[in-house]
């Protein structure tokens, strides 16, 4: 029978956290920081990343980093080893972004953008972190994807896109890792109280209801029911525990059961529900 190794616990030791400026990125980054682990962190948003580590107790080291750039990634992550004060215990690749819009009305360079951060800035921190940790023969690669890498959903072509291909992957990767000290893991969140709607390129309403991004966004962000907070704590929690996929949120696990339940329909009850969520919404305003 194969010896099933112990699985050490990552609180209170290194972490790397991309995306850290805001949102899970900073959420993780605060939560971590606060159990003893020395965080590095890193974030295209240079004010973003400031504010997230004058939050920070203890030891940090903030880097500016566009995850879209491999030799960058590498950089840092050489930078990382030489701050290291002990193993590296966990690498949350964790920067992203979005686009809506129907396939049909698709701005070309705006999914190449959204695939850059989304799905190839995993691939490059993936890369570039794996070496330092298959060194060490003990670690975590946690990967972000969604329920979006759950599901595919209307005007979200490009994002379901970059979610699928992180899940895949970093399910290659696990199965690569078996035998090792070495783990790859992927998170799904559902709606998550963050800014990614608002940060979002979006050229028009996809579904020709003359809203404004700002509405878009705001609807979005009032039937998301997960903060980001919470969030930190179920993915802190689910890596602590083993897990090799992680759902945070109720809705993942909704999106979670129904992909499996009726693969081909799983839309039209998805969006009875949000249709009644937005008319709850209403009523209130």
């Amino acid at each position: 029978m194969p010896v099933t190794r112990p699985r050490p616990s990552i609180t209170g030791r290194p972490a790397m956290i991309t995306g850290a400026a805001s949102g899970i990125g900073r959420a993780l980054a605060v939560r971590l920081a606060r159990s003893g682990s020395p965080v590095a962190i890193a974030d295209v948003d240079e004010a973003g990343l400031k504010e997230t580590a004058a939050a920070l107790p203890g030891r940090v080291l903030s880097r500016v980093l566009d995850v879209r750039d491999a030799a960058d990634q590498r950089r840092f992550a050489d930078e990382v080893r030489d701050w290291l004060p002990a193993p590296l215990a966990v690498v949350f690749n964790n920067a992203g972004v979005a686009v809506t819009s129907t396939v049909l009305d698709a701005v070309p360079e705006d999914d190449q953008w959204l695939h850059d951060i989304n799905f190839h800035g995993v691939v490059n921190g993936t890369r570039a972190f794996l070496p330092i940790l298959v060194g060490q023969d003990d670690g975590v690669i946690v990967n972000t994807s969604s329920v979006f890498g759950l599901a595919g959903m209307p005007y979200q072509s490009a994002y379901c896109a970059a979610k699928f291909a992180v899940r895949g992957f970093t399910e290659s990767l696990r199965h690569e890792l078996r035998g090792t000290g070495v783990r790859a893991v992927t998170v799904h969140p559902g709606g998550i109280t963050t800014n990614i709607a608002r940060n979002a390129r979006i050229r028009s309403d996809p579904e020709g209801l003359g809203r404004t991004k700002e509405q878009m966004a705001a609807q979005f962000e009032a039937i998301t029911m997960t903060s980001p907070e919470k969030a930190a704590a179920i993915i802190h929690k689910g890596v602590e525990r083993g897990k090799a996929r992680i759902l945070v949120g109720p809705d993942a696990y909704l999106f979670d059961a129904l992909t499996r339940i009726t693969p081909t329909h799983y839309h039209s009850v998805l969006g009875t529900l949000q249709s009644r969520l937005r008319a709850r919404q209403t009523e209130k305003a």
